[in-house]
């Protein structure tokens, strides 16, 4: 325990749900590396964004929300979402000096001594009193299984490895997922590929008609009450249905997004269904999602008998100490501003209750809003384009 450090809250995971809880954190007069520390496994700043694929422009990108205390202004829409976002979280990072420690593996949570957490890294170990865990999902792809598929000769990888349409130039490729992944994907390589062909599990759901306050809250709501019961949760793409925008119709009506039910197996030369079926590919894309990244957690035994971690808001019900953010229905980014506040509320209280806190609402400058800067933050270090 000599080389082990003390503080407050340790943070794991520098995405907007990270960044989000950090900011309040500090704004709340937490300071970092003595009351909180922040760790992130990436190589640089930019979370799960950083590793999108290159033609992936941030003018195609669906409802990135700007982080608390600093708007992302005058981004050309047609630079690659991965570079403005990773150049914006930078920003961030500096502006409000969260001294986000990387690249740092978290192996494992365990339980410490006087109600404390032990958090072992690559790094080191930390003792914390609490933990916003998020982690998102961007390092769990989900790979299901079909018989044959160890014979395939072609290529495989999910959306987590896809290089852009060029890679496919020429090739029979099927995708495999009824998300927005899945269709983006068939849109950007069918002018590239020889042939290619859409299958998913259930019949895809088109949602026309603008997404109104109403039922986003309502998509959340359904999301939110999966976490409250201990399931796996889902993400909110998967209640709310695929807009049909322009490109989504004209797919429809070129034959691209012309959906098959899924295979049955698979072969050596590519994809087989029982009723006699077939379809020859190079390439197998698999659009088929993602899982929390929560398996640090493990030794902390978290997880309910429906398979997934039970939470009440941001708060883990069988731990207090714990919370995901970023998680369930706080997975999108504008959820895991508001979560990453709340977590923070909690966490207060919760320190508050066994011990004096490291900050209270006092500690917030006057004339503070739910964004403002801490009194030290640095926004002349910020970049024009991303000044607020």
């Amino acid at each position: 325990m000599n080389n082990t450090r003390e503080v407050e809250v340790v943070v794991v995971g520098a995405g907007q749900a990270g960044l989000s809880s950090a900011y309040h954190l500090r704004r709340t007069g937490f300071a970092p590396d003595e009351d909180f520390v922040v760790l992130d496994h990436s190589p640089g700043p930019g979370g799960a964004w950083q590793f999108r694929w290159p033609s992936l422009t941030y003018g195609r990108v669906h409802g990135m929300h700007a982080l608390p205390g600093m708007e992302l202004t005058g981004a050309d829409p047609a630079r690659p979402s991965s570079e403005v976002v990773s150049a914006y979280f930078d920003a961030y990072e500096r502006a409000f000096d969260l001294r986000v420690r990387r690249p740092v593996d978290v192996r494992a949570v365990r339980e410490g001594t006087g109600g404390r957490l032990l958090v072992e890294t690559s790094a080191g170990t930390w003792s914390t009193r609490a933990l916003i865990n998020a982690t998102g999902t961007w390092d769990r792809p989900f790979w299901p299984h079909y018989p044959g598929q160890e014979t395939f000769r072609g290529r495989q990888l999910h959306t987590a490895q896809y290089p852009g349409p060029e890679a496919f130039t020429g090739l029979r490729v099927v995708v495999v997922g009824g998300g927005a992944s899945g269709t983006q994907h068939l849109l950007e390589l069918a002018p590239y590929a020889a042939a290619t062909t859409w299958v998913t599990r259930r019949p895809p759901v088109f949602r026309e008609g603008p997404f109104d306050e109403d039922a986003g809250r309502s998509a959340v709501a359904l999301v939110e009450e999966r976490v409250r019961q201990g399931l796996p949760p889902r993400s909110v793409v998967s209640v709310t249905g695929l807009p049909l925008n322009d490109a989504v119709r004209q797919g429809l009506e070129s034959g691209v997004l012309d959906r098959l039910p899924l295979f049955d197996r698979i072969t050596p030369d590519g994809v087989e269904w029982d009723d006699g079926r077939r379809v020859d590919a190079d390439v197998i894309l698999w659009a088929t999602g993602f899982r929390a990244a929560v398996d640090h957690l493990a030794p902390l035994r978290l997880r309910e008998p429906g398979g997934g971690i039970r939470v009440e808001g941001t708060r883990v019900v069988a731990d207090p100490r714990i919370h995901l953010v970023g998680y369930g229905p706080s997975a999108s980014t504008i959820g895991a501003n508001r979560a990453g506040r709340a977590a923070v509320r909690d966490i207060r209280r919760l320190l508050a209750g066994t011990a004096q806190a490291g900050a209270t609402e006092e500690n917030v400058p006057a004339g503070a809003t739910s964004d403002a800067a801490p009194a030290d933050a640095t926004p002349d270090a910020v970049p024009a384009e991303y000044a607020a």
